[in-house]
């Protein structure tokens, strides 16, 4: 798959920072904290890094790891020390080092997402979890960058991957998918009132079902390549009885005479 040229996420950074800062943008953060939410207190372990593409954002509230912090691209005034500055295609932390990696549309403002994602699977220890955020080309949002200038427009010149290739790329990596979600079904309308007029639409995400929303959630465990899971003693082989001989009394009682 071959993606469009896009900008440098240095360049792109305070652009994005402001588009999440509007209106549009902090609906689209809030459904996700709330997806997050839902998906994070089940993932267990004592690392959790979030590759982020705003500094200030993060999303790891809910869940019950220790140690958090975020690899963030570049340098500013104000971080504190759960961030590490970092490209998210050259990450310096150990081989199989963490328990829970989360991308936060890490995918969709890179040169290359296919190492990104390579990257958060080397750092993911084995049993590990693999979170996924990004925008989901098969809704309303992917309808609309069609129709717009997606050379250096937010969030349009975003990657906007499918489900179906982020499946093929999990598979290639032998990451297991276990879970996918979608949110926010609305329109990316900047306008709060043509937002509202349709808020109709929010009752696909109450059920659940449709997987159309502006972004996609996926999950995923690196399993251990050749581990078989432990079964219950039915079926087992049993161990050989070998017959052992038993200590005699004989001589004992000739003494005693």
């Amino acid at each position: 798959m071959s993606f469009q040229v896009q900008p440098s996420l240095q360049t792109l950074l305070p652009a994005l920072r402001s588009w999440f800062d509007s209106e549009l943008g902090q609906e689209l953060l809030q459904r996700e904290r709330e997806l997050l939410d839902r998906v994070l207190p089940g993932l267990f372990g004592m690392e959790l890094v979030q590759f982020s593409v705003d500094s200030r954002i993060k999303l790891w509230d809910a869940s019950p790891v220790r140690h958090c912090f975020s690899i963030s691209p570049q340098f500013e005034l104000g971080l504190d020390t759960s961030h590490l500055v970092a490209l998210s295609h050259e990450v310096p932390l150990v081989h199989e080092s963490m328990d829970v990696v989360l991308l936060h549309h890490a995918l969709d403002f890179t040169q290359a997402p296919h190492q990104v994602l390579r990257e958060a699977s080397r750092i993911l220890r084995p049993g590990g979890h693999l979170v996924i955020i990004g925008f989901n080309p098969y809704s309303l949002w992917g309808l609309r960058r069609i129709c717009r200038d997606r050379r250096t427009r937010l969030p349009w010149c975003a990657h906007f991957i499918s489900h179906r290739r982020l499946s093929d790329w999990l598979q290639l990596l032998e990451l297991t998918e276990l879970k996918h979600l979608s949110g926010y079904y609305l329109p990316p309308f900047e306008n709060q009132r043509w937002r509202s007029r349709c808020r109709w639409l929010e009752r696909y995400e109450r059920g659940g079902v449709a997987l159309n929303g502006a972004f996609s959630l996926l999950l995923a465990r690196k399993d251990i390549a050749g581990m078989t899971p432990i079964r219950s003693g039915w079926g087992l082989r049993r161990l050989i009885n070998i017959p052992v001989a038993k200590p005699t009394a004989r001589g004992q009682m000739r003494e005693n005479r």
